[in-house]
């Protein structure tokens, strides 16, 4: 039963870090995220990254991008879905030439190199979402932009790592099969128009009449979760699904219901274990032997990100206020750099010796990532 007791300290000190956090001027979700490198293996120990907190974490982003779904614009991510393209692609180009090339210079080999460009071309737009919302951005084209270059990014990210892994993989890892995976990503996202046109709302409708209390609550966490489940099982981040299952709940009469019944459920249970999750795989062995590599990484993993995304969204001709936010907001690396990382070494396509050192510069990229997108937020008006 020790879990109970773990899960009852992680939503008392993530409710007490968010709340210090806000009153120093930060987004809360910073000092949440530090709780978890806190009381993780790295310093304190108390928490582990078990199955059961896995679990937890898994359910909490899936959660947490829901509601981001059904609180967004389906007009406004239409509307910047162009911008949404360039973002994603020269936000990908940027880390995959500056991550081969620095790989290289140290000595590694092209494929070893060129998938350290493939692990921080991704995006984990979960954190993002959480400072959005917080500051009432997220239906802003700035938000619209983030999310849908989210999306797109992931596209991205998953057709990479399923052509380096075929080609250079070893193992299990290495047997993917392109051409499937995409013909099942085609169908998954046939699937997804069809559900936000028709299936949500009459899903809803029916769940209304039944005479059981949180019916349509219950419903929609239905689709959520079969949508990610989906999305998850075509190669997609379950995320990717729960996004657009909130997007199809938003296109019905019952988004507001949804919305106060999910995020109940959410923020007071699942979304902390979430943040606290992502810094529980920091841990610090290898810090002071590889201290600078550290540095050097850390910091390419924050500009190629930052500069890709802003001249993305400036070809698109976006300010540049608009442009530095919305490449600060594809920062976050988070849980799609980990896994992505985590296959790498199954597929031994990472250097085992380095791999802790990864791991520690993709948690840091995602801490770092909400200061700098509440610093640029400051200066984009409010009715961007």
């Amino acid at each position: 039963m020790n879990y109970i007791g773990q899960i009852a300290l992680i939503l008392i000190l993530t409710l007490l870090a968010g709340a210090i956090s806000q009153r120093v001027g930060m987004p809360a979700v910073i000092g949440q995220l530090l709780v978890g490198v806190l009381l993780g293996p790295g310093l304190l120990g108390i928490l582990q990254n078990t199955a059961l907190m896995h679990a937890g974490s898994e359910i909490g982003v899936i959660i947490l991008m829901f509601i981001a779904g059904i609180e967004s614009d389906l007009d406004l991510l239409r509307k910047y879905f162009k911008p949404a393209i360039s973002v994603a692609a020269i936000g990908v180009l940027f880390p995959m030439v500056a991550f081969t090339v620095y790989g290289q210079w140290l000595g590694q080999s092209f494929e070893k190199a060129i998938f350290w460009g493939v692990i921080f071309a991704a995006t984990s737009v979960s954190i993002s979402v959480e400072v959005l919302r917080e500051f009432k951005r997220l239906n802003t084209k700035e938000g619209a932009t983030i999310l849908g270059a989210a999306v797109v990014d992931d596209i991205i990210a998953v057709i990479l790592l399923s052509i380096f892994v075929s080609s250079f993989g070893v193992g299990e890892a290495g047997k993917t099969n392109l051409v499937v995976t995409t013909g099942y990503q085609f169908i998954y996202f046939v699937l997804v128009i069809a559900v936000v046109k028709w299936g949500a709302p009459v899903l809803l409708k029916l769940a209304e009449r039944l005479p059981v209390h949180g019916s349509v609550a219950i419903t929609s966490l239905f689709l959520c979760l079969s949508m990610a489940w989906l999305a998850d099982a075509t190669g997609l981040s379950a995320v990717v699904g729960a996004f657009f299952a909130g997007v199809a709940v938003s296109q019905t009469e019952f988004q507001s219901e949804v919305s106060t019944s999910v995020s109940s459920v959410g923020y007071t249970f699942f979304i902390p274990i979430f943040f606290v999750s992502i810094g529980l795989d920091m841990t610090f062995g290898g810090v002071i032997k590889n201290f600078g590599f550290i540095v050097i990484m850390t910091g390419l993993a924050i500009v190629t990100k930052l500069v890709g995304g802003a001249i993305g969204a400036r070809l698109t001709n976006l300010n540049w206020h608009s442009a530095i936010a919305i490449g600060s907001g594809m920062v976050s690396r988070g849980e799609m750099a980990l896994i992505i990382a985590q296959i790498g070494l199954g597929a031994h396509l990472m250097a085992t010796n380095l791999y802790s050192e990864i791991i520690i510069v993709i948690v840091l990229s995602t801490i770092v990532a909400p200061l700098l997108l509440k610093w640029s937020l400051g200066h984009v008006p409010a009715k961007s």
